[in-house]
């Protein structure tokens, strides 16, 4: 019987290597799952030439590298096949690509999804969606992995060639799909997973949009009334009071009227140097840090923001557990995608603690910044060994959330813009108004 060696996590993350007898990888990944061990890479016992990572693929011994045809693109399915076999450190980086829209890559996902579990191979699979992909850049990159099926290696050591389109979630997803033979089930998770996480960015965006335009109207407003209607009032205040002082209201917007007119250029470049200043703060781990807390205690804004990121918690926590992802490495990926500093901190003290043996609710609740509800769940979760459709329940929970806290701030800020507005332009037409009103009385 060949004899396969061996690299796996176990569920605390530490990484094993060892020896196994089986007759094939898909038995080795099988036999590895059975004694709680996550595979992330499975190659031939023997001697394979240097620079050769074999990872989920078998080789004969004293024999040229040969696609071997293995059934694992249909999840397991009688004739479904895809080519497996060494990858030779293949070189798939790109030139410049246009970058690859989530939109773009949740349909070619649910399309993928959908082909494999119709029976289709995992290499005529992607052969189908470069055909059809009107993106050129990323037809290219379907092809450069379906090249790489062709060439012996797995779908999620090409996909991880492409780190600009696919992150570190997508790539551990896939690659925890093929080990346990269900990359089928896992690509339609990934799709559910993109899709969810579209809908929430498209709610927040929704009510971020409003407010902006409003107030880049307001703005533009402001500056057409300084730069044109001001100065003229200058001229006519200057002529008809003969020296007489100005009220302190009118002289303040007509200073500021000068300003915006003949600075207008060091006032725009003062804001473009300010706003690459914050970007720059934002990439030293304080700043980060400053900034992400300070979003998330925005009036209005900060409760809306905090429960999206809790949303995308549970549904990337859930989805990598649901898919055979450990618990140790499916924390730290969720942590590098939640998109926030402080919550991100606050998952590396839960897998520091989980990994030292304890459970996810308790550390997750010490940290004090997910809400009672959530640490609630989360333990129920764990002692009825329903963790990931709790934390996918979680996510459904705060995206509800999310959509009630998007219909109040729409009926709450619409008001508070048009008083702002007006609040703004009745200041500049009463302090016009003032020098009139003491020109009427001097003249009569």
């Amino acid at each position: 019987m060949p004899r396969f060696s061996y690299i796996a996590l176990d569920a605390r993350g530490a990484e094993k290597s060892g020896l196994l007898d089986a007759p094939d990888v898909k038995q080795v990944a099988a036999i590895l799952k059975g004694q709680g061990l996550f595979p992330t890479d499975v190659s031939s016992a023997t001697r394979v030439a240097p620079g050769l990572r074999t990872g989920f693929s078998e080789r004969a011994p004293n024999k040229p590298v040969q696609p071997v045809r293995q059934s694992l693109g249909g999840g397991g399915r009688p004739g479904s096949t895809t080519e497996k076999a060494t990858s030779s450190g293949l070189q798939l980086r790109l030139p410049f690509l246009r970058m690859v829209g989530a939109k773009e890559l949740a349909v070619s996902t649910r399309q993928l999804a959908t082909l494999l579990q119709a029976g289709m191979p995992l290499l005529r699979g992607l052969e189908v969606l470069a055909r059809q992909e009107r993106n050129q850049g990323f037809r290219r990159v379907i092809e450069a992995l379906a090249e790489a099926i062709k060439s012996g290696g797995t779908l999620s050591e090409a996909m991880a060639q492409h780190p600009r389109v696919f992150d570190r979630l997508y790539v551990n997803m896939v690659k925890a799909g093929e080990a346990g033979g269900v990359l089928d089930v896992v690509l339609d998770r990934l799709a559910h997973f993109q899709e969810k996480n579209l809908q929430l960015k498209g709610k927040i965006t929704a009510a971020m949009v409003y407010p902006l335009i409003v107030m880049a109207v307001a703005v533009l407003i402001l500056c057409g009334l300084l730069v044109f209607v001001v100065p003229k009032f200058k001229q006519i205040f200057a002529d008809l009071l003969k020296g007489a002082p100005l009220p302190p209201l009118t002289q303040f917007v007509l200073t500021v009227s000068d300003a915006v007119k003949n600075h207008y250029l060091v006032a725009l470049g003062v804001g473009v140097a300010l706003w690459f200043a914050v970007q720059a703060f934002r990439r030293t781990p304080a700043g980060a840090r400053l900034l992400d807390t300070w979003t998330v205690k925005l009036p209005l804004f900060g409760q809306l923001f905090l429960k999206a990121i809790i949303a995308r918690f549970g549904r990337t926590l859930g989805t990598l557990l649901s898919s055979g992802v450990p618990i140790l490495p499916a924390l730290l990926i969720t942590r590098d995608t939640c998109g926030n500093t402080r919550i991100a901190d606050a998952i590396t003290e839960v897998h520091d603690r989980v990994k030292e043996g304890a459970p996810v609710a308790r550390p997750l609740e010490a940290t004090q910044v997910f809400p009672p509800m959530v640490t609630s769940m989360i333990d129920v979760g764990e002692h009825t060994g329903q963790l990931p459709e709790m934390l996918g329940k979680v996510a459904d929970i705060y995206e509800d959330e999310v959509d009630n806290a998007v219909a109040g701030l729409s009926s709450l800020i619409e008001p508070i813009l048009i008083l702002f507005l007006a609040l703004v332009v009745g200041t500049i037409v009463i302090a016009l108004f003032l020098p009139i009103i003491r020109i009427v009385q001097l003249l009569t």
